[in-house]
């Protein structure tokens, strides 16, 4: 009998032991399976085509590269500072000053000029002896990046535990009109990053501290502020300037690096007073007076810097007027 109950508690550890392996075994598969794609009825290869063909049949207007500049972007968070390091060396701010250059040069929508690191360029051109020809720009843009963190959350349980690192990053910036000191145009972005790692009986996914959640979420932070900016200063008019009149072409600037394509219809028109308000204290600029239409026959240059069109007059006349006191404006593809 003594042989008969131990026999029943041995059968008994030996099932409670399978019960707890298997319970182990479940418990560390704690990874969701795999995304699998499922291919729509038509293929990513046919919408594609589909979608440049119809981009292909519209009528494109001209992408406005507008002249700006960088100018101070500093981390005015207390993140980076130390007894060994003053406001002065500002790592942080170097890399957001970086980050949105080029996000803005990207675009592809603007003429992005050196402002930050103009010594060394002056540096350079003494040097070699050359003269350095810096360009004027339409509007300046200041910022800083105002908020940064990180913060752990975590979550313990019987058998289970899980850790997410989270980075945060708010950048605000301010476009200023280099000729008057107006600012006309202030956003700014966010952005967040996180890494997640989870355990089970001590079984699963371990992580340290990861610094590269920083640099995501400031380049985040920059894309959302660049892409804000984009959407308003696009809003903006399009307008160029006649660079010469001659033997029935008129040639403007702006090419085929701004959109520009033989066919598409301008006007010229005069340049309207400018005024000052009594009310601001600015100066104010009437509206033009609309004399021509002109349209593009072909384009010429080498980059964005100097490219420009040569056009034909299909109404009107600007005999009798100088091209300095004259603006040309987009109307619409032919």
């Amino acid at each position: 009998m003594v042989n008969s109950i131990a026999n029943s508690f041995s059968s008994i550890n030996r099932k409670i032991s399978a019960i707890f392996s298997l319970a182990l075994i479940s418990g560390c598969a704690i990874q969701t399976p795999p995304v699998t794609s499922i291919e729509p009825p038509h293929s990513v290869a046919a919408q594609r085509t589909a979608q440049q063909a119809v981009i292909a049949q519209a009528p494109m207007a001209p992408t406005l590269k507008r002249k700006i500049a960088l100018g101070r972007v500093t981390n005015e968070t207390n993140y980076g500072y130390s007894l060994l390091r003053d406001r002065h060396d500002d790592p942080l701010g170097k890399q957001v000053t970086d980050l949105m250059s080029k996000a803005l040069t990207e675009s592809g929508a603007y003429l992005v000029f050196e402002r930050p690191d103009i010594s060394r360029l002056q540096a350079e051109s003494q040097l070699t002896g050359e003269k350095l020809n810096l360009i004027g720009v339409d509007a300046l843009i200041v910022g800083s990046l105002t908020e940064f963190g990180r913060k752990t959350l975590g979550e313990t349980g019987f058998v289970s535990s899980s850790k997410r690192q989270v980075a945060f990053a708010k950048i605000d910036v301010r476009v200023v009109d280099v000729n008057t000191g107006h600012v006309f145009f202030a956003t700014s972005g966010a952005g967040e990053a996180s890494t997640e790692t989870a355990s089970t009986f001590g079984f699963g996914s371990q992580a340290a501290y990861d610094g590269t959640l920083n640099d995501a979420a400031i380049r985040q932070a920059v894309s959302e502020a660049v892409n804000r900016l984009s959407s308003e200063l696009s809003t903006r008019p399009w307008q160029t300037y006649i660079l010469k009149a001659d033997a029935g072409h008129i040639y403007i600037g702006g090419g085929k690096s701004q959109g520009i394509k033989p066919g598409m219809l301008f006007m010229v028109q005069t340049k309207g007073e400018k005024i000052k308000s009594p009310q601001t204290g600015a100066e104010i600029t009437l509206p033009g007076r609309q004399i021509a239409q002109i349209r593009v026959e072909s384009t010429f240059g080498e980059n964005e810097l100097n490219d420009g069109s040569v056009a034909s007059l299909v109404s009107g006349s600007i005999d009798g007027y100088k091209s300095d006191g004259l603006v040309v404006r987009f109307l619409g593809a032919r």
